[in-house]
């Protein structure tokens, strides 16, 4: 089964929230339909899936998941998307 970083992005809000799955479709639905009613995302629906980045296993999502987040940057984002060599330069490292 394969390991998913997913990157949802809120036209509301102007935010990215970054997630990992198995199955960002079904993530997707559930942040677009409140499943969890406490959740932040709940805020900025409609979400879109912005980006996934394929993980070979889940420890290596987790480890990606943190590194994303712990970057605090809309810029670091649309980096991971539009330049090429960042993500795989990222995935090096962790």
């Amino acid at each position: 089964m394969p390991y998913l970083v997913y990157i949802l992005y809120s036209e509301k809000l102007n935010r990215f929230y970054v997630g990992t799955t198995d199955d960002a479709e079904r993530r997707l639905l559930e942040h677009n339909t409140a499943h969890y009613q406490d959740a932040y995302t709940v805020k900025g629906i409609p979400w879109t899936i912005y980006l996934t980045i394929a993980c070979t296993n889940s420890e290596q999502a987790y480890k990606l998941e943190r590194f994303v987040k712990k970057m605090k940057s809309s810029v670091f984002i649309q980096k991971l998307k539009d330049v090429p060599g960042v993500l795989e330069s990222v995935l090096a490292k962790i």
